[in-house]
């Protein structure tokens, strides 16, 4: 596991196809208003997610992106949970329509429905905040939603 929406097999490093986790440094703030660290928090459920089930990882691969990784579905076994869907529906990544055509909208719907992960609080899209982060900003304001 590398961060949220990152996992390694093999030397080879994947990307989760159609979401977006938090950054490994971005904050979000919980349903209390206070700073927490929701991208460490979803590197840590992948990892879990990993650790717990102790089934091989079934990939398929879609895509390869910019960084030259590997864009795929991962399942924990076969069958087994789509670690993407997981992720979504626990509030800690995003469905991300521009690559996945909504393909997890539903399962993000329940997520911010139920209060789920980010959606108990309020928190910047991973996309807005690596586009601060680029601009030169601190990790620090470009997570806070409430600048």
């Amino acid at each position: 596991m590398i961060d949220g929406d990152t996992i390694e097999i093999h030397g080879t490093r994947i990307r989760l196809w159609g979401i977006d986790a938090p950054e490994s440094d971005q904050l979000c703030r919980n349903g209390d208003s206070e700073l927490y660290q929701c991208g460490q928090r979803a590197a840590t459920a992948l990892d879990a997610l990993l650790y717990l089930v102790k089934r091989p990882v079934i990939s398929a691969p879609k895509d390869h992106d910019q960084y030259g990784r590997t864009v795929a579905v991962c399942k924990v076994g076969d069958p087994g949970p789509d670690m993407a869907h997981y992720l979504v529906g626990k509030g800690l990544a995003l469905d991300w329509p521009k690559y996945s055509g909504r393909y997890y909208a539903a399962a993000q719907a329940k997520a911010q429905a139920a209060g789920r992960g980010m959606w108990a609080g309020s928190f910047v899209t991973p996309w807005l905040y690596r586009t601060c982060i680029r601009a030169g900003q601190r990790p620090s304001y470009c997570s806070d939603e409430a600048k």
